[in-house]
């Protein structure tokens, strides 16, 4: 067969072809997710993600507790103003 046929033939049962295409891929996306390896590699990506979360609240509780003060200090400040005038 010359690869014109045989093409034309993949043409012709295109459907067939999608549909083994989309089984091969569930099969092979199956082993490749229960792999010990990507098991890993989620385990510490998930790891460094919830790390990340946890300072980033950290870093935004600081942030809170610094801009309460400012705005203490600067409530101080206005009473001074007030009372010395």
């Amino acid at each position: 067969m010359k690869r014109e046929e045989i093409l034309d033939k993949c043409y012709e049962h295109k459907h067939a072809l999608i549909f083994a295409a989309g089984i091969a891929t569930a099969i092979i996306g199956k082993k490749v997710l229960e792999s010990k390896t990507v098991k890993n590699a989620a385990t510490k990506g998930m790891a460094s993600v919830m790390s990340a979360k946890k300072d980033a609240e950290e870093c935004f509780q600081d942030m809170k507790e610094n801009a309460e003060d400012i705005v203490v200090d600067a409530h101080k400040e206005d009473k001074k103003e007030i009372y010395v005038e």
